[in-house]
């Protein structure tokens, strides 16, 4: 098989699951026709009968059925449409690789993890979208250094939200279809190699993010994921208000586990800070957690360059507390900064002799009301 019927057999698969929508969404557009002509020819009998069908009303009735062919013929046309070969981005899917390989990596190879999203592709199009982390020309260039490097002891992951959308619950999916936009996908396929294999950054989104999150599924996702640092010595980075394991027992089968606080948000402005507190305290066998949002694939890059494992974990500790809460959906935490639900950036403080306290190593908090500037 020859690189261009590689090509097209991708392409099919990829459209594939645009066409199994559209097929039903056309069996159910054969129904909502039947019914509308029925009630527009009893629209129009019962107008004749008292005489009174107007001619606005007579032109209304022919709108209705005119957008009704003009919607049917788009669904026929569509799969045509997605096939023109002038429009590759439209259909460009990158290779992924399963989940359960890039955990064996982390935890039998020792791998390295940097995670790219929604943020991330944003900073590097230098897009002002997420408000913990304002846009940064130096950041941008790093991720992009990160997204595009090849050494060996690092796994790039990115979010597969390229193709077909079934495994996610219909909230997600609809939100990704939002955001994979015309401009976004040609965007990504600019930043992205059609040749490599990643590993997919939903992996650490093991609750929320799948349709059978109200099975015993989650829980093994989530056993996966915590043998990643089981009897490791773990530092983590994270924002001043993150509490990765805080109040629950998420990193319990650790051996040991400090942190370095970085800010809340914006934590790039700490970066060099941070980078080189982590330099400072760790020792040959530790394990470094990141999360300090878009600037953390950076990080686990530069500590991997310096022969460290660094894994970019993003939201796990939100994602166990909602595997927690048990209603397969995203909820407020009180005490924890959460950006993707409304009033997320009020965060209940914590008392001043929880453990938390104990475990900072450095902070590099620059909010003056700040817990973690009254350290013992």
């Amino acid at each position: 098989m020859n690189h261009t019927q590689e090509i097209e057999k991708e392409v099919i698969k990829v459209t594939k699951c645009f066409l199994d929508e559209v097929e039903a969404l056309k069996k159910e557009n054969v129904q909502l026709k039947k019914q509308l002509v029925t009630v527009i020819q009893s629209i129009k009998e019962l107008a004749h009968m008292q005489g009174q069908l107007s001619s606005s009303m007579d032109n209304s009735v022919k709108i209705i059925l005119d957008n009704e062919m003009i919607l049917s013929s788009r669904m026929d046309n569509m799969k045509y449409e997605l096939l023109d070969p002038d429009h590759d981005y439209r259909f460009f899917r990158p290779h992924f690789e399963a989940q359960e390989e890039t955990i064996r990596k982390i935890v039998e190879e020792r791998k390295s993890l940097a995670r790219f999203g929604d943020g991330e592709f944003s900073i590097m199009s230098h897009k002002e979208r997420w408000k913990f982390q304002r846009a940064d020309d130096i950041l941008s260039r790093r991720l992009l250094e990160v997204l595009h490097s090849d050494i060996p002891e690092l796994i790039v992951a990115i979010a597969d939200n390229y193709g077909s959308l079934e495994s996610y619950p219909d909230e997600c999916a609809n939100g990704i279809r939002c955001y994979m936009t015309e401009e976004t996908r040609k965007a990504h396929c600019k930043f992205l190699d059609q040749e490599r294999i990643y590993a997919d950054a939903y992996f650490t989104r093991f609750y929320v993010m799948y349709r059978d999150n109200m099975t015993d599924a989650s829980r093994i996702r989530l056993e996966r994921l915590k043998s990643m640092w089981e009897h490791r010595h773990i530092i983590t980075v994270e924002g001043a208000l993150t509490r990765l394991g805080v109040g629950n027992d998420l990193f319990d089968n650790a051996a040991s586990l400090r942190r370095i606080i970085a800010p809340a948000t914006s934590s790039f402005d700490k970066y060099e800070e941070c980078f080189v507190a982590a330099l400072k305290y760790a020792e040959p066998d530790t394990l470094f957690l990141l999360a300090i949002g878009p600037s953390s694939g950076v990080l686990a890059y530069d500590l991997t360059l310096k022969g460290y494992q660094a894994l970019d974990v993003g939201h796990i500790d939100l994602e166990y507390e909602w595997y927690r809460a048990g209603q397969g959906v995203r909820v407020s935490i009180p005490g924890r900064y959460n950006n993707e639900v409304e009033g997320g950036e009020q965060v209940a403080p914590l008392s001043a002799d929880d453990p938390y306290f104990e475990q900072i190593l450095v902070s590099f908090d620059n909010r003056d009301d700040s817990q973690e500037k009254n350290l013992k």
